[in-house]
């Protein structure tokens, strides 16, 4: 017992090194552009705190709740989410850079994305743990809890949160009984067409191709890839010290999100590129070994999931910013300007502490068979 609560005690210090240092860099890369839009340099640094702060509240709420309540309901949670994403195609929706990915409400944008995401991964989970009790129609009927989310996310178009979303998916299904030779053929087919999908969009054609060669279009389609790779060059091994970027001047856009690590890179050099890799390193280290705690096999799946998400949009933005991989709208978890991001980023790592307080599961293991003392290995 004393050994798990050191991992969850090293797990929740690394968590908050990464959102500290977020808070800290979403400052320094966003104060000049603060000060010229909103005519105040700490704008996007207050407003990530309290998204911190709202975001831990939750957290530390559903930590204390128990797992069976979201997982018996998790079908109308993200049909609730998918009518989010579908509220974006109406009046409510904000557009920005031809994309309808966020909603006005009241003032404040919400990103349905970063919600569906986690619901789809959830529902999956679910779904798949009841497959062989479906009847056909039914299994047929329940990927619409799939289908529908993606398409809309297609539609929107949010292609990046289309492939987490569809990889979550992928992974729940892997990790379930779900017969083999069944899975490898879906997966074969889903990346058939997902290739597809990606070669149909001449705008992710032409990204595929700047990601080749982003000097083939300087000033266009390659500007932000080139910029961030200026910006790591001019970092060196130390970094120009916080606050001293200059890529952050209006040369390289979304430079207080997506591309946050390019002005951690610039200011803090190597070292501070590295120094965020080991701490997402370890979050997934710490996260998978936490995965082996609890006795249900549910509450295994969920954990692991959920830090597949993290740790694989973290890999990807990092992919993205070193031109590794081609650009994508995603952002780096934690540490990128965004308050449903990080709000739900929080959220889930409530949900992984809920899944380890596996003694408030087996009290409710005969309201659903899926935590009954077999699936438990009582």
């Amino acid at each position: 017992m004393l050994a798990i609560d050191r991992l969850k005690k090293y797990f929740l210090i690394n968590i908050s090194l990464i959102v500290v240092l977020g808070i800290i860099m979403v400052y320094s890369s966003s104060y000049i552009y603060a000060k010229e839009v909103f005519g105040t340099s700490t704008h996007f640094f207050f407003r990530q705190m309290v998204f911190a702060l709202i975001g831990c509240g939750v957290a530390f709420f559903i930590s204390k709740t128990k797992m069976t309540f979201w997982f018996k309901n998790i079908y109308i949670i993200n049909t609730l989410s998918s009518l989010m994403l579908l509220l974006t195609m109406t009046p409510l929706g904000i557009t920005i850079k031809g994309s309808r990915r966020w909603l006005n409400l009241g003032g404040f944008s919400v990103q349905p994305g970063e919600i569906v995401k986690y619901t789809v991964c959830l529902a999956a989970i679910y779904y798949f743990s009841k497959f062989e009790k479906y009847s056909p129609k039914e299994k047929g009927l329940h990927t619409l809890q799939f289908l529908i989310p993606l398409a809309l996310l297609l539609v929107q178009p949010d292609f990046g949160t289309f492939t987490i979303a569809s990889l979550l998916i992928a992974f729940a299904c892997f990790l379930s009984d779900f017969p083999r030779k069944y899975f490898y053929s879906l997966l074969a087919s889903g990346i058939i067409a997902g290739m597809g999908l990606l070669v149909a969009a001449p705008y992710r054609v032409k990204r595929l191709l700047v990601f080749l060669d982003p000097w083939s279009d300087p000033q266009n389609s390659g500007f932000q890839i080139i910029q961030s790779y200026l910006a790591f060059a001019n970092g060196h091994v130390w970094g120009q010290g916080i606050g001293n970027s200059n890529e952050k001047l209006f040369y390289l856009p979304e430079a207080h999100n997506d591309f946050i690590l390019s002005v951690i890179g610039e200011e803090l050099g190597f070292i501070g590129v590295t120094v965020i890799v080991l701490l997402f390193m370890s979050l997934t280290f710490l996260g998978f070994k936490l995965a082996l705690v609890p006795r249900s096999r549910i509450n295994k799946q969920i954990v692991s999931s959920l830090i597949f998400c993290l740790s694989l949009q973290a890999f990807l933005n990092m992919g993205v910013v070193l031109g590794l991989l081609p650009t994508k709208g995603l952002n780096l978890p934690f540490i990128s300007y965004g308050g449903t991001s990080i709000i739900m980023n929080l959220s889930a790592i409530g949900v992984i502490f809920c899944c380890l307080n596996y003694k408030s599961q087996i009290a409710d293991e005969e309201e659903d068979p899926v935590y009954s003392q077999t699936a438990l290995g009582i």
